[in-house]
């Protein structure tokens, strides 16, 4: 599935990544903002990360790993889903978006679901994707399911109440709005696009992606991850 030169125009200008860098390896403040939005919130710098001049590195490796987001949500078989107890020791991959997104969340789930098949089985069976709506009212279970099934049937899919979902975003320095009407009338979800890794370690998210990680990137970068090593 492949962006236009439009759409990517129009995401570009829709969100703003802050990012400082000076000398071969730095700390900078990487400020996480929604999709197309210039809220408080995303104004704010989440944490600290540290890279190397230039580097074209996928992953940023975050000097200070966020704390799993403590969420108790609904699965897509209807049932309670606490995040942290589920995932515990596993590592994970975490994104919050929108069934009805019509390219960077089906292109970023797609990338990761090609990428995670060319893991050994036994891999596969370890890592777990959770895919957080950001969209709850049009994003039932059953929605959320048949949707995530197209992708990869293994990864999870969680619902529930909005302002538990953004509070729970919020901690891991990823904004989202409630979905309202752009100017055409359509309803929208402005969320971030960053997929946070988390390690099976230690359970904290220690790397993170950006909307142009590619399949390649997440092939490379997936074995590591599943052993909780740097990318």
């Amino acid at each position: 599935m492949k962006k236009t030169s439009k759409q990517s125009r129009d995401k570009k200008a829709g969100r703003k990544t802050l990012f400082a860098a000076a000398g071969l390896v730095t700390a900078a403040a990487f400020t996480l903002s929604a999709c197309g939005t210039g809220s408080d919130d995303s104004a704010k710098p989440v944490t600290e990360v540290s890279t190397e001049a230039g580097s074209q590195k996928a992953a940023t490796v975050l000097d200070k790993p966020f704390e799993k987001p403590d969420l108790v949500l609904t699965d897509t078989h209807g049932k309670k889903f606490d995040l942290r107890e589920r995932t515990k020791g596993r590592p994970t991959l975490i994104y919050f978006g929108y069934t009805h997104c019509p390219d960077v969340c089906p292109l970023t789930m797609s990338n990761i679901a090609v990428a995670k098949k060319a893991l050994p089985k036994s891999e596969q069976d370890k890592l777990q994707v959770v895919f957080v709506t950001t969209d709850p009212d049009r994003d039932t279970p059953a929605v959320l399911g048949k949707w995530l099934k197209a992708q990869d049937a293994d990864f999870i899919g969680l619902t529930g109440d909005f302002a538990t979902i953004q509070g729970g975003a919020r901690t891991i320095g990823i904004s989202i709005e409630p979905t309202q009407k752009d100017k055409n009338g359509k309803l929208v979800s402005m969320h971030g696009t960053q997929v946070i890794a988390f390690s099976p370690k230690t359970d904290a998210g220690y790397v993170l992606y950006g909307e142009d990680a590619t399949v390649d990137d997440y092939t490379k970068d997936l074995p590591k991850i599943v052993k909780g090593a740097k990318p």
